[in-house]
C-alpha cells in the first residue's frame, strides 16, 4: 500500500510568496511543496501571455535560417518540408507549410508513408532533386540524418534542419540545425516540442518583415547621481540584447571621445524615453559640443500602448510585469527594454496573426510528453483558452465535431486522452497525410471526410494494439525474468510497427522497467520502439547498438532504432550483454506525494479555481491531489457491470454535500467501509459535465477509515 506523503512547507518561504507575488497561502504552500519558489518558474504559472514566450533569435543560428528561406523567396527557389508521421511531425509541417505558403514560396511536403523509415531519406532527396528543388526544411527530424544531410548537399540542396531530438556527437553537414537539444543553440529551455521549433521559425519570419529585422539599435536612458550622471546603453538585434554599456559621467571632467560611449554607439538608431529630458541631461554631462542622433520613441509606444505618456521610466519599471519574476532588482533600462519589446510584438500582432496555430503547438507539446514547465505551459494553456472559447483551427474543429468534444469544455487530460490518439492513429498505421491535410484543406466538406476516416484508423489501431498485447505477454514476462527484472523485450512479425510505441508503453505500465517492442517490415528490415521509466536514460542505452542499427534517436524516455533483421542475433546478444548494466531509480510509485491538507470549511467550489491556475496538466505537472479528514459517507452506489465497478460517493463535508467517484474500486464498499463511516480520503478536485451543465466533482484516488 502506497504511503500517504505532505512535505513540510517552510512559512518563511510561504509568506514570501505570498508577499513578493500577491498569491495566497494554501497557493503558496502548494507552490513550495512543488519546489516552484523561483520567480521564473512561478511565472509560468501566474502569466499566459505569449509575450512572456522566449525570442525565437535565442536561436543562434536562426537569423541564418530565416535569411536562408528569404533567399528562396526572393529567388522562386522550390522548397520541401520534409515531417515525421506523428502529431508533433504533422503539426510542425503544417504549421511551417501554412506560412510559408503565405508567403508565397513554392513550398510542397512530405512526410514518411508506409513502411518508410523515420527521417529524411535518399528516395526523398532524389525525387526532390528531379523537381530542381534546392531547399529542404526537416522538421521535428533531421538530426541524425547525417548521410542524407550530406547527400543533398552533393545534389546542391540546402538543408536546414528544425528538430528537438538528442543530437548524435557528430552532427549533420552541411546544414543550419535549429535544435534547443543542442549544447550551443543559445535557446534557454531545451524541452520544447519540434512543432514549437516550427513555430519559433515562424515567428522569426513575420519578425523579418519588420524594420527593425537584422539591424543593431540601442536603447540608452541616462539617470542623474549625485554629482554625476549614469548613461546606460543596451544594444539590442532582432530585439533581443545584444550588449549592455554603463559610463559614469561626472560633468566637466572627461570628453565623449574618453569614453566607450562612440564605439559602443557608432552606426546605431538610438532609442530614448522622453528625448527632451534625455538632450538636457546629456548636455549637462558633456556640454554643448556634442550632438546625439535620437529618436524620442514614447509618443509611439503611446499610441499602441495608452496610459504611458506621462509615466516615467522609473514609473514603467515598477509596473511592468516581467520585472516582478527577475531575481535581481530591475532598473529603468529593464523598464525600458520590456515596453519597447512588447511595443514592437503588439504593433506586429496588429500586421499579421497566426494565433490558431499556436493549438497545434498545443497538441504536439501533449502528444509528444513534453514537461509542462517554462514556455510550454503557456503554448498549452494558450491553445486552451481559445478552444474553449470556441476559437478553433480548422481541422481540429472537424475532429472535435465527429469525437462529440465540440462547445464542451475541454482540459489538456481530454485532448491527451480522447484527440491525440485518434490524429496518431492515422500515421501509425501509414496514412499520416491523412491528419496533415484536415488540417491543411480549405473545404470543410474535404476536413470532415477525413476526420471520419481518421477515427476510423483510430479503431483499427486499438484492435492491433489489443492483438499484439495478446501475442507479446508471455514473451514479454519471460524476458523480465531473463534480464533480472531490468529490461522486457517483445519481437514479433505479427506487430503492426506503427504501434509498436504503443506497446512499449503498455509493457512498461505492466512492469515498471524499460520496454523494447520489435517487429519486421518488407524489405527485410527490423524496427523496434523503446520506452523508459524510473529515470533510466535510454538514448544512452542504445547509443551502444550504434553499429549496428541503421538508425536511431529520440528522447531521454522514448526512442526508436531499425537494423537489418539478419542482425537481430547480434542485437539480442547485445541486450543480454548490456541489460545488466541498466540502473533504474526507486520503483515507481511508492506514495502519494499530497499537494494540501483541505479543511472541511474550505471544501468548497472555489477549489477549482485553484486548480485552474496549476492547469495545464501533465508531464512534470500532475493534477493537484488533495486530502481531506473525518468525510462521512452519506450514499454510496455501485456502477458498470463489468468485472471492476466503479464506486459513486457523496460526503458530507459541512457545508457542502461533494459527489465523488471512485474509479474501478466498487469492491471497497462492504469491505472496507460502509454508508455512515468516515473516511480519510485521497482526491483530486474537478468537473463533471452532464447534459451542458457543469458541476464539480471529486476523483477518489485513496481511502482510509477514519480511526478516532
Amino acid at each position: 500500500m502506497k504511503k500517504w506523503v505532505k512535505k513540510n512547507v517552510s512559512k518563511e518561504v510561504v509568506s514570501e510568496l505570498h508577499k513578493r507575488f500577491g498569491v495566497d497561502a494554501l497557493t503558496a504552500s502548494i507552490f513550495s511543496r512543488r519546489g516552484i519558489t523561483g520567480g521564473e518558474d512561478l511565472m509560468y504559472y501566474m502569466e499566459e501571455d505569449p509575450r512572456f514566450l522566449h525570442s525565437p533569435f535565442l536561436f543562434a543560428v536562426m537569423e541564418d535560417a530565416v535569411n536562408r528561406i528569404r533567399d528562396a523567396k526572393d529567388e522562386g527557389e522550390k522548397v520541401l518540408i520534409f515531417g515525421d508521421r506523428d502529431v508533433d511531425g504533422i503539426t510542425s509541417t503544417a504549421v511551417l507549410y501554412d506560412y510559408l505558403s503565405s508567403m508565397g514560396i513554392d513550398v510542397k511536403w512530405r512526410l514518411p508513408t508506409g513502411d518508410d523509415t523515420y527521417g529524411l531519406s535518399r528516395q526523398a532527396i532524389d525525387d526532390f532533386s528531379a523537381e530542381y528543388g534546392s531547399l529542404i526544411i526537416t522538421v521535428d527530424c533531421g538530426i541524425s540524418n547525417n548521410e542524407e544531410v550530406s547527400y543533398a548537399a552533393q545534389k546542391g540542396i540546402d538543408v536546414i534542419i528544425t528538430d528537438h531530438h538528442n543530437p548524435p556527437e557528430n552532427l549533420p553537414s552541411p546544414a543550419i540545425i535549429l535544435d534547443p537539444k543542442l549544447p550551443e543553440s543559445g535557446y534557454p529551455f531545451k524541452d520544447i516540442s519540434g512543432c514549437a521549433v516550427a513555430y519559433k521559425l515562424v515567428g522569426a519570419l513575420k519578425f523579418s518583415t519588420d524594420s527593425l529585422y537584422g539591424q543593431e539599435i540601442c536603447l540608452m536612458n541616462v539617470r542623474p547621481l549625485n554629482d554625476a550622471y549614469a548613461i546606460e546603453c543596451l544594444k539590442l538585434r532582432n530585439l533581443v540584447p545584444a550588449g549592455h554599456l554603463e559610463e559614469i559621467i561626472v560633468p566637466g571632467t572627461v570628453s565623449i571621445s574618453q569614453t566607450r560611449l562612440i564605439s559602443f554607439l557608432s552606426g546605431q538608431q538610438i532609442f530614448v524615453w522622453d528625448a527632451p529630458v534625455i538632450k538636457k541631461q546629456l548636455l549637462h554631462a558633456f556640454g554643448d559640443g556634442v550632438e546625439f542622433n535620437m529618436m524620442d520613441i514614447r509618443p509611439e509606444i503611446a499610441k499602441i500602448i495608452p496610459g504611458v505618456q506621462s509615466l516615467s521610466l522609473l514609473a514603467i519599471k515598477d509596473m511592468s510585469r516581467i520585472v516582478r519574476y527577475e531575481d535581481k532588482p530591475a532598473g529603468e533600462l529593464d523598464g525600458f527594454y520590456n515596453i519597447f519589446v512588447t511595443f514592437i510584438l503588439k504593433q506586429q500582432k496588429k500586421q499579421t496573426d497566426t494565433s490558431l496555430n499556436i493549438q497545434l503547438v498545443m497538441l504536439a507539446a501533449l502528444a509528444d510528453i513534453m514537461p509542462l514547465r517554462n514556455e510550454n505551459r503557456i503554448l498549452v494553456r494558450r491553445g486552451l483558452d481559445l478552444l474553449n472559447k470556441g476559437i478553433v483551427r480548422q481541422g481540429l474543429k472537424e475532429l472535435l465535431s465527429r469525437l462529440s468534444l465540440l462547445g464542451k469544455r475541454i482540459s489538456s487530460t481530454d485532448l491527451s486522452w480522447s484527440v491525440i490518439p485518434v490524429l496518431n492513429a492515422a500515421g501509425r498505421l501509414g496514412q499520416p497525410e491523412l491528419s496533415l491535410k484536415l488540417f491543411l484543406s480549405d473545404d470543410p466538406a474535404e476536413r470532415d471526410r477525413l476526420a471520419a476516416q481518421i477515427i476510423e484508423l483510430n479503431t483499427q489501431r486499438r484492435q492491433l494494439v489489443s492483438e499484439a498485447w495478446v501475442l507479446t505477454q508471455k514473451q514479454a514476462a519471460q524476458s523480465f525474468k531473463k534480464y533480472d527484472e531490468k529490461l522486457v523485450i517483445a519481437i514479433d512479425e505479427h506487430i503492426n510497427r506503427g504501434i509498436s510505441g504503443i506497446l512499449a508503453s503498455r509493457l512498461v505500465q505492466q512492469f515498471e522497467v524499460p520496454a523494447i517492442a520489435v517487429t519486421f517490415i518488407d524489405n527485410g528490415i527490423a524496427v523496434g520502439s523503446m520506452r523508459s521509466c524510473r529515470d533510466y536514460d535510454i538514448t544512452v542505452f542504445l547509443d551502444q547498438f550504434g553499429d549496428l542499427f541503421l538508425n536511431h534517436g529520440g528522447h531521454n524516455f522514448a526512442a526508436g532504432f531499425s537494423f537489418k533483421k539478419e542482425r537481430l542475433p547480434e542485437f539480442l546478444d547485445r541486450i543480454e550483454q548490456l541489460a545488466p548494466t541498466i540502473e533504474l531509480g526507486d520503483e515507481g510509485n511508492l506514495s502519494w506525494n499530497i499537494d494540501a491538507e483541505i479543511p472541511h470549511n474550505y471544501l468548497t467550489p472555489d477549489l477549482l479555481k485553484l486548480v485552474d491556475r496549476f492547469e495545464p496538466f501533465g508531464e512534470a505537472n500532475p493534477p493537484l491531489l488533495f486530502m481531506s479528514k473525518s468525510l462521512k459517507v452519506t450514499d454510496a452506489q455501485i456502477l458498470g457491470k463489468t468485472e471492476r465497478q466503479h464506486l459513486k460517493l457523496t460526503l458530507d463535508c459541512g457545508k457542502n454535500k461533494w459527489p465523488a467517484m471512485f474509479w474501478g474500486e466498487g469492491e471497497r464498499f462492504h469491505r472496507d467501509f460502509d454508508t455512515g463511516d468516515s473516511l480519510d480520503i485521497l482526491y483530486q478536485v474537478t468537473r463533471n459535465t452532464f447534459n451542458g451543465m457543469e458541476t464539480p466533482q471529486l476523483i477518489i484516488t485513496d481511502i482510509k477509515k477514519t480511526t478516532s
